[in-house]
């Protein structure tokens, strides 16, 4: 009698998950199922798989405009620099003089433009400028950026806001500043520099800068009206970024698990006292937050947390437990605009088909294209998935001919988020500035016939 074959251990996932998976269909309906999952909760974590695809710049907006519609959301924040995302924010408000959203989003010029810059943040902004218009002043959603990348930015813009509030302050600012002059314009240059002791580090300048500002505030607010509480918000939160970035450029080269959990500290604190800052008696803020899904899962599901790194989805949730839900996207193939290097033209590259026995090859094979998991309810699908396995994870690089080492670590998908939107096959998105090279794309990958 013949031996029976045992499963093997993907395709038992495969049948896990089938069993749970709810369809996507394209419709407004797609949703219902997380918002059911959001109920009170105050901070919606919505992720993606990568820096460059259009389904889940396009998913995250459709999901944050019914948040705000329907649940009273009253900001989102994104993964992107303070001082830029301001002039959006000033815009969707309309209390700026860009005359449309393409304007708006012109102070995105740092590399990678096309991350903010791309014809779905486009609609997004339009429609929230629309939102905001029908809506009372004081339920207007703002848009705000919680990185830390825009030091030179952030200097020029507490400059600026002294120079109106207090022009004695504003010159003895600018000498602090001025310690920073001797670098130029890089940011990386004076970690460089700093930290191989070529040169003094600037941090008890900045730190003294953050502090007066703070001193002031009070005096500032009880002037004549002429300071508005944003204002002064704006140019603290500035403040607070170049300490914070002065002191990440500098760690950048001491070890990488420093710098990053330097930025996700940084990137939770500016979350949190944004809800500080927009919460009312008996009605704290909700906010939706954008970012990669490296940050907004759970590090301590994933190998960065093996490593000690900590990430925004893990301080939130230490923080803010069931108030907060945290979600993730993963696609299996299709084309993603992305970089070959840092500080270079974007590309519409082709996604190579996942890896065998990965998550994504895992979710690849269930027979729907398109599909929504609730790992709280759908407890098939989250046993199936509970065993550790590698996950893709692109940025604002992609590289093939290294993708395994490059873009893959290990995960347990469940513990890491509460939700999951897989959609199979992905296009990239399309960056307002189309380059020749993303125009032509990548040739498709015929490896290893090389025909």
């Amino acid at each position: 009698m013949p031996r029976m074959m045992r499963e093997a251990p993907a395709d038992v996932a495969v049948r896990g998950v089938a069993a749970d998976a709810h369809r996507l269909d394209g419709g407004p309906s797609d949703f219902d199922l997380l918002l059911e999952r959001v109920g009170d909760a105050r901070f919606v974590l919505i992720g993606e798989a990568s820096h460059g695809t259009h389904e889940f710049y396009r998913v995250r907006a459709s999901i944050t405009k019914r948040l705000l519609v329907e649940h009273g959301f009253s900001a989102v924040a994104v993964e992107a620099d303070w001082p830029d995302a301001w002039r959006v924010n000033r815009f969707v408000r309309g209390s700026s003089l860009d005359q449309d959203a393409t304007d708006a989003l012109g102070a995105f010029r740092r590399f990678p433009q096309w991350m903010w810059r791309n014809a779905d943040v486009l609609d997004f902004v339009g429609w929230l400028r629309a939102h905001n218009e029908s809506t009372e002043p004081n339920r207007r959603v703002g848009f705000y950026g919680l990185d830390l990348y825009s030091l030179h930015a952030s200097m020029d813009a507490v400059l600026e806001y002294l120079a109106v509030v207090d022009p004695d302050a504003a010159t003895t600012a600018r000498e602090r500043y001025a310690c920073f002059d001797r670098f130029g314009a890089d940011p990386v240059a004076y970690g460089r520099a700093t930290t191989m002791r070529l040169a003094p580090n600037c941090e008890r300048e900045v730190l003294a800068q953050l502090v007066a500002l703070q001193r002031a505030a009070g005096e500032y607010a009880r002037r004549d009206g002429r300071v508005a509480a944003d204002a002064q918000f704006f140019a603290e939160q500035n403040a607070r970024l170049v300490l914070n970035a002065e002191r990440y450029y500098r760690t950048m080269f001491l070890s990488s698990e420093s710098s990053w959990n330097l930025r996700d500290r940084h990137m939770a604190d500016t979350l949190s006292a944004l809800s500080d800052y927009l919460s009312r008696p008996a009605a704290p803020a909700r906010i939706v937050v954008w970012a990669h899904n490296s940050h907004l899962g759970d590090a301590r599901a994933t190998a960065m947390g093996d490593e000690g790194e900590m990430n925004l989805g893990q301080f939130t949730r230490e923080a803010y437990g069931r108030d907060c839900v945290l979600t993730g996207f993963t696609t299996s193939r299709g084309t993603v605009t992305a970089s070959s290097d840092w500080d270079r033209a974007a590309e519409r590259k082709v996604v190579r088909p996942a890896l065998a026995d990965s998550y994504e090859d895992v979710l690849h094979r269930v027979p729907l294209p398109n599909f929504f998991l609730d790992f709280s309810r759908d407890r098939s699908a989250r046993a199936a998935l509970e065993p550790e396995r590698l996950e893709r994870a692109i940025g604002v690089i992609y590289r093939p001919s290294t993708e395994r080492a490059s873009h893959y670590f290990r995960a347990c998908l469940p513990r890491q988020f509460d939700a999951l939107f897989h959609y199979d096959e992905t296009r990239a998105v399309e960056p307002l500035e189309r380059t020749g090279l993303w125009i032509r794309g990548e040739p498709p990958d015929t490896y290893p016939s090389a025909l």
